[in-house]
């Protein structure tokens, strides 16, 4: 072998070559491993201070440190301007021109990137009191909490509301019922009899108003999310919340709302302005996917009673005569049918007679059938299609006169149970036990839980619900969230008669700040830390949790230890306690929002 030169090339001048760069390899190797063990020798004498008390009693000496523990240093969160007080990140009117008009997509969930998102804690209004509470708070709340006077003056000939003083008061009007949200309802009952016997649970009221009708429900033993979209004046939703009723922001449009297939047991639109009969009728079937076979769709307003109402619609009688039969022909098609029908008020019933959807394979039928490509639960900026989702000839008892009438239901283990991986059931009356153990102990924990203190609640990532059927009896609600990354267990949570909604926590939730009383989470964080940031998931429990409202965090030592440092830099006063059982590997952290009022000028 010769060098380009022509010089020969002897084999012990490779060798010697090959010496060094071996021996400077196993000496890399070495210092590196010499690092890594300083490295994690250091590792271990990171700790976390111990949660309340001891680092503001000087007498007390410091607990040691437990080896592995994790070291967040405190931070201290800066008041966002004084004009964010009704901040809204994912649905926030300030980002609307960055997105289409179509189909008013603009008002659909669009949430800041992570170089935008808000450090801050969104303030209270000026002059913001503790709501008032439960029952009170539905017929009335404190005017500087919701200082939105544009609704009061276009809806008070309605009878939504009213301005009194230092209050809103609401009679429980709307555009399609001046006369009262009770006897509208009463009607509705003698259209639809399983309203009063338990047949009918949960429902969605679409465009809610201020949520009135789902509100009068509640008395009746009928739970419904009230649905609205985010906007600049009205509040729908913030209203809702405030006078202790369920709700969310949200709008039919382009994407699938994030509920499972079959799961409501009734659908209402009064007047809610939705075009039910454009674009093919997809926000139809939307709805068609959200309601379980045998539920009921109720509509109020145009084309409803044209005969009558045609003249106020600012429209002419052929026109709403058209769209009427437009209506019901894109409903006929869809398996519904005419269920009832009495002066403004129509109802429809989704067919669970598997036959009709037969017919929706037939070729050049619309709507078709939906294809398997795409989940019929999948709901998390999902889009809408426009093709019939079919319900699953698997399930024997989820139409809703295959369901136990409500109490026994929310006991029930659900034919869906099954479907969830582990899930059984034997699993489902476990896990029903397991929370009525849990709830008690966090009454002894937080003796608020059970009294009108407590109204609006959230379990951040609940799996069947159990949680909010062990305090089924206090003068509570809850909204169960589960991740949209997580185990599908939604739909069990629905066939129990309890409503919830999908979420990604790394997101914020489509509510108005300011809007729960208590929040609890269950191993959150373990579950989702590796995508989550842990501080933006604690600012956004910081937004929507109300002042003096609780969180409970159970957790595993290591988040327990590190949410209560970061939590200090929030202005909530925190404490750790043990699990019913004294469990050394998992915690509770039960933390207090304080009041505070912007020391900040607007700036938005």
């Amino acid at each position: 072998m010769k060098h380009k030169d022509g010089k020969p090339i002897h084999q012990h001048d490779k060798v010697s070559r090959k010496v060094p760069m071996a021996i400077m390899f196993v000496v890399l190797c070495g210092f590196s491993f010499y690092l890594g063990g300083i490295f994690c020798s250091e590792k271990e004498k990171y700790a976390t201070n111990e949660v309340a008390e001891a680092a503001e009693n000087p007498k007390e000496k410091p607990a040691i440190p437990a080896a592995g523990a994790l070291q967040i240093k405190a931070v201290k969160f800066d008041e966002c301007p004084a004009d964010f007080q009704d901040y809204t990140p994912c649905t926030d009117p300030k980002r609307w021109k960055k997105f289409s008009l179509h189909r008013l997509s603009f008002m659909e969930r669009h949430c800041p990137p992570v170089f935008e998102k808000k450090e801050c804690l969104v303030p209270p209004p000026d002059g913001y009191k503790l709501p008032i509470r439960w029952p009170k708070s539905k017929d009335e709340c404190w005017y500087r909490n919701v200082p939105y006077d544009w609704i009061n003056k276009q809806k008070s000939n309605q009878h939504w509301l009213k301005k009194e003083g230092e209050k809103f008061l609401f009679p429980g009007g709307g555009t399609m019922f001046p006369n009262g949200v009770s006897e509208y309802i009463d009607k509705m009952q003698d259209l639809i009899p399983g309203m009063k016997d338990g047949t009918v649970r949960t429902a969605i009221d679409t465009g809610c108003g201020v949520a009135s009708w789902g509100g009068d429900l509640l008395d009746r033993g009928i739970l419904t999310v009230s649905l609205a979209p985010r906007d600049n004046h009205e509040a729908q939703v913030q209203f809702a919340l405030e006078r202790g009723i369920p709700a969310v922001l949200g709008i039919i449009s382009t994407q699938r709302l994030p509920f499972p297939s079959s799961s409501f047991d009734m659908a209402h639109c009064s007047r809610c302005l939705i075009p039910w009969t454009e674009f093919g009728g997809i926000y139809l079937l939307e709805v068609h996917r959200m309601l379980r076979p045998g539920g009921f769709w109720v509509l109020s307003g145009p084309p409803v009673n044209y005969e009558n109402h045609w003249r106020g619609w600012n429209t002419t009688i052929e026109d709403q005569k058209t769209d009427y039969e437009k209506l019901q022909e894109l409903l006929t098609s869809m398996c519904f049918k005419l269920y009832n029908k009495k002066d403004d008020i129509a109802v429809w019933q989704k067919l669970s007679d598997s036959s009709c959807y037969k017919k929706l394979e037939t070729p050049d039928t619309y709507p078709p059938k939906c294809d398997d490509g795409t989940e019929p639960d999948l709901a998390w900026y999902t889009p809408i299609r426009p093709c019939a989702v079919v319900p699953d000839q698997k399930y024997k008892k989820i139409a809703l006169d295959s369901l136990a009438k409500w109490p026994e239901r929310l006991h029930t283990a659900p034919e869906r149970v099954s479907d969830v991986r582990g899930g059984s059931d034997g699993a489902f009356k476990h896990d029903d036990s397991k929370w009525k153990t849990r709830a008690k102990h966090y009454k002894k924990l937080v003796p608020a839980i059970g009294t009108d203190k407590i109204r609006n609640v959230m379990d951040m990532n609940t799996l069947y619900g159990g949680f909010a059927a062990a305090l089924i009896d206090a003068p509570l609600w809850v909204m169960n969230t589960v991740s949209s990354y997580s185990s599908n267990t939604l739909g069990v949570v629905y066939d129990r008669g309890l409503i919830g909604t999908y979420h990604d926590w790394c997101e914020a939730f489509s509510t108005y700040p300011r809007t729960y009383d208590l929040l609890h989470l269950d191993g959150l964080f373990t579950a989702e830390s590796h995508r989550c940031e842990m501080k933006y998931v604690l600012l956004e429990m910081d937004r929507i949790l109300r002042p003096n409202g609780y969180v409970i965090i159970r957790e595993s030592s290591y988040f327990v230890d590190a949410v209560a440092t970061m939590a200090k830099g929030m202005k909530w006063g925190c404490r750790k306690e043990e699990t019913e059982y004294g469990s050394e590997q998992e915690k509770i952290l039960i933390c207090q929002k304080k009041l505070w009022y912007s020391s900040k000028q607007s700036s938005r």
